[in-house]
């Protein structure tokens, strides 16, 4: 990870695949990049942006290839227009989802009694995280999403404080056969417990603690009676 273009599963051919590219902010770079990957036989999806800063845009792109496309041929395409930085491209799973933040907060919101378990269901589609889990402050999982690692105990000396939101890159061996990996943490507010994302990359930016942390002191947020 640490900044450097990386391209994932690069032996995979076809399939779904997250794209996140830097591009400036300006009118017509977006299209320019998204010609170019439909040079590249990519079928976008959705587009999201991420992040927004000084005269850059960093967006995430779904997409799919035909069943003899390679993920390289997606960076290819994207190197060859103007001032765009490819900054992750990897393979995702094929049953991939979007949930905006929006309907995520309307869900937890209607049932708050689930408003933990919400998020944590919602978190892998809203954030683009391969697994999600909930721990208490110890660092004992209270719940977790399909593709987390089983039997994981949360140490801080790897993850970090879980009272307070910050971003990590995991090394590898951090999980017995599992490789490098960013992780996102948030506490809950009205609990003790915390929420973790996690996936091979990108790493997570700011904006995305942000947003996650902004849900997870919701989690206790009752709609007022009628």
């Amino acid at each position: 990870m640490g900044g450097a273009t990386e391209v994932a599963a690069s032996a995979t051919l076809g399939g779904v695949f997250l794209l996140r590219v830097m591009l400036p902010d300006r009118p017509g770079s977006l299209g320019a990049v998204a010609t170019a990957l439909g040079h590249a036989q990519a079928d976008i999806h959705a587009v999201e942006i991420v992040e927004r800063g000084a005269g850059y845009a960093v967006d995430d792109f779904m997409l799919t290839l035909p069943t003899h496309g390679r993920p390289d041929a997606l960076f290819s395409a994207c190197a060859g227009v103007p001032g765009v930085e490819v900054m992750w491209v990897s393979s995702y799973p094929d049953n991939w989802s979007l949930m905006g933040d929006t309907d995520v907060l309307e869900e937890m919101t209607t049932d708050p009694e689930r408003a933990e378990e919400i998020l944590l269901r919602a978190a892998p589609a809203a954030f683009h995280s391969t697994w999600a889990l909930v721990t208490d402050r110890a660092g004992i999982v209270q719940a977790s999403t399909p593709l987390a690692p089983a039997g994981l105990v949360l140490r801080e000396a790897v993850f970090g404080s879980l009272r307070t939101p910050h971003v990590a890159v995991l090394p590898a061996g951090w999980a017995e056969g599992w490789g490098e990996h960013a992780v996102a943490v948030a506490p809950f507010r009205g609990s003790l417990n915390a929420i973790v994302l996690g996936r091979p990359g990108p790493e997570f930016r700011r904006s995305e603690l942000v947003r996650l942390r902004h849900l997870a002191m919701l989690s206790d947020l009752r709609l007022p009676t009628p």
